[in-house]
């Protein structure tokens, strides 16, 4: 990722907190172009379905693994069965207070997760995950 290039962020958890919390840590990274929050995975997917994609651009997703209707397991088997030219676009990280061993090893199964963050986000391990995208 070139040092300077601004990147959209999308939070996927169904607690408003958490959500609050996420947006106040990426705004203040200074690398934030937009930030949309969804307290509910399905509405995020059709958001990343129907969008309109700047072919330059990178979208961040952080998502929860425990939600209600859909789960953030869920919304990545759905997320990676859209086409291709949509979700080059985008990097997913799960981020989860579980420390459910299973979530950890199920996380491995999907293509589109970079990777497991513990939650809650901290201003170090966003760091983490700005310099090593």
């Amino acid at each position: 990722m070139a040092q300077n290039k601004k990147l959209h962020f999308i939070v996927i958890d169904d607690s408003k907190l958490d959500c609050f919390i996420a947006e106040k840590i990426i705004k203040s990274t200074g690398k934030c172009e937009s930030i949309k929050s969804f307290l509910q995975a399905r509405e995020a997917l059709e958001f990343v379905s129907k969008a309109t994609v700047d072919a330059q651009s990178q979208t961040i997703i952080l998502v929860d693994i425990q939600m209600p209707v859909m789960n953030g397991f869920e919304f990545v088997e759905a997320f990676e069965k859209l086409p291709k030219d949509i979700s080059t676009h985008y990097t997913i990280y799960i981020i989860t207070s579980s420390i459910n061993e299973n979530d950890l090893d199920r996380v491995h199964n999907y293509s589109s997760v970079k990777q497991f963050l513990n939650k809650p986000l901290t201003s170090n391990n966003l760091a983490i995950l700005l310099n090593n995208d």
